[in-house]
């Protein structure tokens, strides 16, 4: 069993050891798919991508860009948000209703409490702006994104 403080300075003991970081997306599952697959790309099988999907099509998507595990729907959500060291997906996954009703409000408040670490990308999909994050295409979002990764699993 390994320990470690997480960024909260509560303790963490995880007994597999592996660090593992949920993706969770809707509709189509295709930003999932890619921040899946560039996880998979960078890390190996030296992490543990869980993929969570608010539909089953989403779900599959992530699993076809190799993900170990998935589940669907919003029980599996709010079962699985405290359960990893990562949430990563797209901003509106702390959002309730958004996603086009997809992320229910219980999907939301699991994620936005979670003690794991949220890594959201910035995407303007439901008419929210954080000022002061400078937009970028996709692709360079999520190279952003393995960067944070590799800093908090070193962390670790």
């Amino acid at each position: 069993m390994s320990c470690y403080h997480d960024h909260l300075e509560d303790k963490i003991c995880k007994e597999d050891g592996l660090f593992k970081v949920a993706v969770i997306d809707a509709q189509g599952g295709g930003i999932g798919s890619l921040v899946v697959r560039r996880l998979r790309q960078e890390f190996g099988d030296g992490i543990e991508v869980v993929a969570l999907g608010t539909n089953a099509a989403a779900t599959t998507a992530m699993l076809k860009s190799r993900a170990d595990k998935g589940a669907t729907g919003d029980n599996a959500i709010v079962f699985n948000a405290d359960r990893v060291d990562v949430i990563v997906g797209p901003l509106s996954i702390v959002l309730a209703n958004s996603m086009m009703g997809e992320m229910t409000p219980r999907m939301a408040e699991a994620i936005a409490t979670s003690r794991a670490r949220k890594l959201l990308l910035p995407l303007n999909q439901e008419g929210v702006d954080i000022i002061g994050v400078q937009q970028a295409p996709l692709p360079h979002l999520v190279e952003a994104l393995i960067e944070k990764i590799k800093e908090i699993k070193e962390a670790n």
